[in-house]
């Protein structure tokens, strides 16, 4: 458990790792819903299995609230975020903290071959840096009170 392990070793050890999307077409409502329904705090947006967007809480505030728009009537395409970065399953999670610091987001999708195999956040990253140092730490304890063999 390193920043060098790959996204699709990451994504193989995710609690949840369904791929959820709506289509630029549903209301704004509905990607709330969804959000609500799975404790996320962001969906990808397909359109004939093609990755167009991205629907976030922060698309939510910013696009639809602030600028007065009703939920209902508002479509997902009207706010959501694209074009979109993405990643492969190969990225490391270093290339991944460091693409999503710098560009201040903090959900990834992960595709390959234009295909969507799942998503990745900077929760996930995080608990996968904070797994691999658990790791050392007991490794360390262990060496320093005799639990290896000399």
């Amino acid at each position: 458990m390193h920043t060098n392990d790959t996204v699709e070793v990451v994504m193989r050890n995710k609690v949840f790792n369904k791929v959820l999307s709506l289509d630029p077409d549903q209301s704004v409502y509905e990607g709330l819903e969804m959000l609500a329904e799975y404790d996320i705090g962001a969906l990808m947006v397909c359109s004939h299995g093609k990755l167009v967007g991205m629907f976030s809480e922060r698309d939510y505030a910013r696009k639809c609230v602030l600028l007065g728009h009703m939920s209902r009537e508002t479509k997902v395409a009207q706010i959501m975020t694209s074009p979109v970065m993405f990643v492969s399953p190969e990225h490391t999670v270093d290339e991944c903290m460091t693409l999503m610091t710098k560009r201040h987001f903090r959900h990834l999708p992960v595709l390959e071959r234009d295909r969507v195999v799942g998503m990745v956040s900077m929760g996930d990253m995080v608990n996968w840096v904070i797994s691999g140092q658990q790791h050392a730490i007991e490794a360390l304890q262990g060496y320093i009170t005799g639990g290896y063999p000399a």
